[in-house]
């Protein structure tokens, strides 16, 4: 199916690694601009030298997102490299574990600040471009908002504010043609993930019990799998999708967890 993105340009944050990464990929590949921003040169490089060396087009900038200003010029640079903006997918942020016991209300806000805030001011300053395109929004979650975690409150709420934000701005961005859906992945096999994974005291038993817990497959969801559906809410084939949560998460976050 051809996705109709074909010189459409679409900004994606947290763009080094993982499912911003493949974000970028599968965007790029389907014929987009996409302007991939991170707060690391070195992931954002090997972003763009994947991206060109299949033939899409990418352009970085290197952006620590928790500043509203710093988002503010990753918009100005995207209309000054192509002129435009159709889409914006946030996705940034880090399951920080700030939580309620362990944390402090100042640990609190900044992670809300690191997970969230970023979320609001992308969206502020790309506005007027997306109303001119009559584009969309895409906001990437986490299952944590639906089933908790325990010991990571800052990252819940910031989550859960993508939820709220995703279904209000849906509703107050209508009038102008730009759709705002979101995205909700549960366990995905990332280098984060990874990371955290090599930290337990037996790795393999671990990495086993968790996808024990997926009902599709008993097996982790690939960056590629939500990048897949990311391209579609993107992509002028979702063209009356709006205000919609979609799990990609092979089942984990809503089936009996008797299939399990």
């Amino acid at each position: 199916m051809d996705l109709n993105l074909a010189g459409k340009v679409i900004i994606v944050t947290g763009a080094g690694r993982g499912i911003g990464a493949a974000i970028v990929e599968v965007l790029a590949r389907e014929g987009a601009a996409v302007l991939a921003a991170d707060r690391s040169p070195a992931d954002l490089q090997a972003t763009r030298q994947q991206v060109e060396a299949a033939g899409g087009r990418c352009e970085t900038v290197e952006a620590e997102l928790t500043d509203p200003a710093a988002c503010r010029r990753v918009v100005e640079a995207a209309v000054g490299r192509f002129g435009a903006i159709d889409g914006l997918v946030n996705n940034a942020g880090v399951n920080d574990g700030v939580g309620l016991e362990t944390g402090s209300p100042e640990a609190f806000l900044e992670s809300v600040r690191r997970n969230l805030l970023h979320y609001f001011s992308m969206a502020h300053w790309a506005l007027p471009h997306l109303k001119a395109s009559r584009g969309v929004i895409l906001n990437i979650g986490s299952k944590v908002a639906d089933t908790g975690q325990g010991g990571t409150s800052g990252y819940a709420a910031s989550k859960g504010g993508a939820k709220a934000l995703t279904r209000e701005w849906a509703v107050e961005l209508a009038p102008h043609g730009i759709r705002v859906n979101a995205l909700v992945p549960a366990e995905v096999w990332t280098p984060q993930y990874e990371t955290w994974i090599r930290t337990q005291q037996d790795p393999g038993q671990a990495r086993q019990r968790l996808a024990s817990r997926i009902p599709l497959g008993r097996r982790f969801t690939t960056p590629g799998e939500i990048a897949d559906a990311a391209a579609f809410l993107c992509s002028p084939r979702s063209s009356h999708t709006t205000g919609q949560i979609l799990h990609v998460d092979g089942g984990y976050t809503h089936l009996d967890r008797a299939a399990t």
